[in-house]
């Protein structure tokens, strides 16, 4: 399937225009964190190869480290089996968590 195809396959309907994203570094493997996109924002990301989002509190879209200089480049986008949930494979610098971890999911429950 071409990502032309692909992109028109992607259910924004599901979550009132909103996909989440699962985001994850390509060289270690760990889950950095998960925020949404919505068409502009994946737009945005598919044509700059930076990670670009949508606040959902701020109600912006926003790209990844533009203020903080804590970026991801793009390496790959896959999309799951139901076309309505993103995974972006990066090239993380720095830190993905805005406390200043590296990634958001360091609260162990187990």
């Amino acid at each position: 399937m071409t990502s032309s195809e692909l992109l028109t396959k992607l259910d924004f309907n599901k979550n009132n225009g909103l996909i989440p994203v699962i985001v994850q570094d390509v060289n270690t493997k760990t889950v950095l964190m998960l925020a949404y996109t919505n068409r502009e924002a994946l737009d945005l990301t598919m044509k700059t190869g930076k990670a670009t989002y949508w606040s959902r509190s701020r109600n912006e879209i926003w790209v990844k480290g533009e203020t903080s200089g804590h970026t991801q480049q793009i390496i790959e986008i896959s999309a799951d089996c139901d076309y309505d949930t993103l995974l972006y494979m990066v090239d993380q610098k720095n830190n993905a968590c805005h406390t200043g971890s590296y990634s958001c999911f360091f609260n162990k429950l187990q």
